[in-house]
């Protein structure tokens, strides 16, 4: 890979064969990966918490349902 400086920019170089844009910036990119990754957790909580919310609200409701028949 041929890579050449863009001009301004220290973690960014074109190649030169393809003429993409290249980010070299390890550090940035594992923070993203990292933040990707804690929003995907969070999100798998959030889902397991509604879930949990609904099976209590379905409990609540068949013991107030068995109260009322007894």
């Amino acid at each position: 890979m041929d890579l050449v400086r863009v001009d301004g920019h220290t973690n960014l170089y074109r190649d030169m064969n393809t003429g993409a844009i290249v980010n070299i910036d390890n550090m940035s990119y594992e923070q993203y990966l990292n933040g990707v990754s804690s929003r995907m957790n969070t999100k798998k909580e959030i889902h397991q918490l509604k879930s949990d919310v609904n099976e209590i609200k379905s409990l609540l409701k068949e013991l107030i349902n068995e109260s009322k028949r007894n």
